[in-house]
């Protein structure tokens, strides 16, 4: 048998630095650009998320199935992400630096653009989520380095999401996209580079498609997990894309001050991290994770009241608390998932079940899709140019209304998950 050279969790989770820079800066800040700068009709962007869905919908399992059948001296991931980041990064940059155009041709190069640093991102994300169940084997070990690297995502997204207004500012959405991209795809060859892949993983069988798709159909976990997740992306891709429209028309203060909440809520989950690790190892990673829904659900209803920056910051440290809870724990009930059906079927799948679970994650954008479309039906607001009569009603639909009935519906959802009595305790140490 082949001797397995141990992957240092700094190594591996350093990664999730890499993939969250250019996903965060396109996920936050499409909005902002294309409808408020740009003219883009919300309309317009709402389709664009609606058609992306259903592309996500079939180009994840597909590059799950991939990289699972991938055999090479290099192992069945790494290919993938030396290839994914650079090509990532170049979206980026496209999807940033759009030429002189209006109406319908505007439009035309955001859905292309969008799809492909969408589906790019797929990619890159199947391969490295595929990484942590593999490398990483026991309950104790998956939550300290997945506490480390969603610490690390953390940072990632006070630069992209907290930071962007500033260096935008200073630089120009254009360069700024560079900036992260070729940061972004560098950290990420970095960290694959120092991951090692068990090689008695490239003698197993390779999967096949249509059996793995059954399987993943007939998971009931599979499914209560997906939807809760789904749900709760929803919720977060909202907040973020929210927050500059909620600083700019309800808070009614200086654009740059989005900074200031942007990194009010990930400071504040950056602290929360190391306490949440420890929380699941004492408690198990379940009710944890209902727990960090619950929170998460109750930090809307201070921010739906806050009047100034003060106020909507107090309110953030809960969003941030909650969040913080729900990252620390989701990747850890996907495992225990993909451990069950390995064990079940001895079959090593672990891309197509991290593909599809992305997949469920951007269903997100059909909520994202319907937020945008009923802020246009309900309050007029169509872009930039026409805010409609209550731009501030507009913003605090987008960030605080819907976002709450999401996370409620997904916590909701959590409730159904249940795994047998003897692998509840598995995360103790």
């Amino acid at each position: 048998m082949s001797e397995v050279q141990k992957t240092r969790p700094f190594r591996y989770a350093i990664g999730m630095f890499g993939t969250s820079i250019p996903i965060n800066m396109f996920k936050t800040y499409a909005a902002i650009y294309y409808v408020d700068r740009l003219g883009l009709n919300t309309e317009q962007f709402s389709l664009v998320l609606f058609i992306y869905t259903f592309i996500d919908a079939i180009d994840n399992p597909v590059y799950g199935y991939f990289s699972d059948r991938t055999r090479s001296k290099w192992g069945r991931r790494r290919p993938w992400l030396v290839i994914g980041a650079p090509l990532l990064a170049l979206s980026l940059v496209a999807f940033f630096n759009p030429p002189s155009l209006t109406g319908n041709s505007l439009f035309a190069y955001f859905l292309l653009t969008y799809i492909l640093t969408g589906t790019l991102d797929s990619l890159v994300n199947a391969n490295y989520g595929a990484l942590f169940p593999d490398l990483f084997k026991s309950e104790a070990e998956r939550a300290n380095t997945n506490s480390m690297r969603q610490a690390f995502q953390l940072v990632a997204m006070i630069i992209s999401i907290a930071l962007t207004p500033m260096v935008t500012d200073a630089l120009g959405y254009p360069l700024t996209a560079l900036v992260y991209g070729v940061l972004g795809a560098t950290v990420i060859i970095y960290s694959t580079l120092g991951c090692h892949e068990n090689p008695e993983n490239l003698k197993t069988e390779k999967p096949q498609l249509w059996d793995s798709l059954k399987t993943l159909f007939k998971n009931k976990k599979f499914w209560i997990a997906g939807f809760a997740n789904a749900f709760y992306s929803a919720t977060m891709s909202l907040v973020l894309a929210a927050i500059p429209f909620y600083v700019k028309y309800t808070l009614q203060i200086p654009d740059g001050q989005a900074t200031i909440l942007f990194a009010t809520v990930l400071i504040m989950a950056i602290v929360a991290v190391a306490g949440w690790a420890q929380v699941i190892k004492k408690l198990t990673v379940l009710p944890v994770w209902r727990l960090a829904l619950m929170i998460l659900a109750v930090g809307f209803i201070p921010i739906y009241f806050a009047n100034s920056l003060v106020t909507a910051i107090l309110a953030s440290t809960v969003l941030g608390l909650g969040f913080a809870g729900v990252i620390s724990t989701m990747d850890l009930v996907q495992a225990k998932i993909i451990d069950e059906d390995s064990n079940k079927h001895g079959l090593k799948r672990e891309a197509i079940f991290t593909s599809a679970s992305g997949f469920m994650n951007r269903l997100n954008g059909l909520f994202t899709s319907a937020a945008f479309l009923l802020v246009n039906r309900i309050y007029g607001f169509e872009s930039g140019d026409v805010p409609g009569n209550n731009p501030g009603g507009a913003a605090l639909f987008l960030l605080a209304i819907f976002p709450f009935v999401m996370v409620i519906i997904a916590f909701v959802i959590s409730n159904f998950l249940k795994f047998p009595e003897s692998q509840q305790g598995e995360i103790k140490t």
